[in-house]
């Protein structure tokens, strides 16, 4: 049977027919894998040789790391977790000028150590930022795009589910990753917070209108010393949960993979003995949305390994990755393609896509020029962060119109102060490796 592209080799056409399904809705997991066998059909292995290679890509230790990441982020949210580190944060910086602004930018960089999930955040803790950003007089458009933002950094802020499967395929230490990624995503969270002050407030009352806004909370009548430190009582053992986490990972106790497993038994032990929250009706929803997100995610990474096989036997690697060092002579000007690739792709796709169809190419590119393995999974980081909530489809902006009821358009809008604050903050990142190893060459 004739190619349906003729003139093209088997891995070309499968990157033409995986946008092209992409474009008919197909869903991101089986546009991988249908275009990835077409490609293996017309290069006449069988299927017997698909499923082997699908159990090879997904029976890789470090990938477990990604479930338990997503249940204990999962299980923080419905356990009453976030709402209790909302209330302490709002409590301590919400009458600082920009109020609620700054409490959201705060816990979205705080959840964004406890989640690893840029879309779960935004589906976690949300509802009450939004919330107390419009009693604080914040347009509520504006206010979804901060959480959108701030969720985004979730994939940088360590733990990082994203930084898991860049340590993973670029077989770099995922524990320096981590360290890496702290400077930078709170360099991004800085950034943020310069927006604050341009933002357009209705009039309503500075910083802490009324504290009932994320009820119940402690009573705003009462001395701020006290309610300070009824607040901090209430969120005590969510505070410390990202203390356990890289504590213990920085320290050597456990591995990053390990980790996963101890936030998951962590967040259980909090909700059944300090909080009292753990119901069985509430662990089994807490396991249901666990499931099917980790389920989406595995079989991205299942079918991703299939396309990225192709792509290696193929030699696309080699082939696109010598037209990317053609390109210039000049290694920044080189950086900046690969990066507006990544912005543009993460427009589109998920992290997790972006990296296994991405990286096969750009990994060999950034060995040929000399990148630091460890800066250049920072900067890819943020870029994919970025492309969460970047208009027109960053999948951020649709679970935030799902949670505020608000149109993508209007939300759109909202984030676009945040999107050019981010893109200057991409940029010194990128520009200043120092900022993401620093922290790694003294910790070593």
């Amino acid at each position: 049977m004739p190619d349906l592209i003729p003139n093209l080799g088997a891995g070309t056409e499968m990157v033409i027919l995986f946008f092209l399904l992409m474009a008919c809705r197909v869903p991101v997991a089986f546009s991988l894998g249908l275009s990835a066998v077409y490609a293996m059909w017309q290069m006449g292995f069988g299927i017997d040789l698909a499923g082997d290679l699908i159990a090879a890509g997904v029976t890789k230790f470090s990938l477990m790391a990604i479930p338990f990441f997503i249940l204990a982020g999962t299980l923080m949210g419905t356990l009453g977790i976030a709402e209790r580190m909302i209330r302490f944060f709002r409590v301590l910086i919400g009458t600082l000028p920009g109020g609620m602004g700054v409490v959201g930018t705060v816990v979205c960089l705080f959840w964004g150590a406890v989640s690893g999930s840029g879309p779960a955040s935004v589906a976690a803790i949300g509802p009450m930022i939004v919330k107390g950003m419009e009693e604080d007089g914040y347009a509520r458009a504006y206010a979804a795009g901060l959480v959108c933002t701030g969720a985004a950094l979730s994939i940088v802020i360590p733990p990082s589910i994203g930084l898991v499967i860049y340590g993973v395929i670029a077989e770099t230490s995922i524990s320096q990753l981590f360290i890496a990624a702290i400077l930078p995503g709170l360099f991004m969270g800085l950034t943020m917070l310069a927006t604050l002050p341009f933002a357009r407030r209705d009039g309503a009352a500075h910083g802490s209108p009324t504290l009932e806004a994320l009820s119940p909370t402690p009573h705003a009548a009462l001395p701020y010393g006290q309610r300070l430190w009824l607040a901090f009582r209430q969120a005590f053992w969510g505070l410390v949960t990202p203390l356990v986490i890289l504590g213990g990972i920085y320290s050597g106790i456990f591995t990053p993979t390990e980790a996963a497993l101890v936030a998951t038994v962590y967040a259980l032990g909090v909700g059944a003995f300090a909080y009292r929250t753990l119901t069985l009706r509430g662990l089994y929803e807490a396991l249901a949305d666990a499931a099917a997100s980790s389920a989406v995610v595995m079989l991205v990474v299942a079918y991703a390994g299939l396309f990225g096989w192709v792509v290696t036997v193929e030699d696309l690697v080699g082939t696109y990755s010598e037209t990317l060092l053609g390109l210039s002579d000049s290694e920044w000007v080189i950086l900046l393609v690969i990066m507006l690739v990544l912005l543009v792709a993460g427009m589109f796709m998920d992290a997790i896509t972006v990296m296994f169809i991405s990286l096969p190419i750009f990994l060999p590119v950034m060995r040929e020029m000399g990148w630091d393995p460890v800066w250049f999974g920072v900067v890819v980081m943020v870029n994919l962060a970025i492309g969460l909530f970047t208009p027109p489809v960053g999948i951020n902006l649709y679970v935030a119109a799902n949670v505020t009821r608000l149109s993508i358009e209007r939300i759109a809008r909202g984030a676009l102060p945040f999107l050019a604050a981010s893109v200057l903050g991409l940029v010194v990142i990128a520009a200043v490796p120092s900022l993401s190893l620093w922290l790694v060459e003294v910790l070593r």
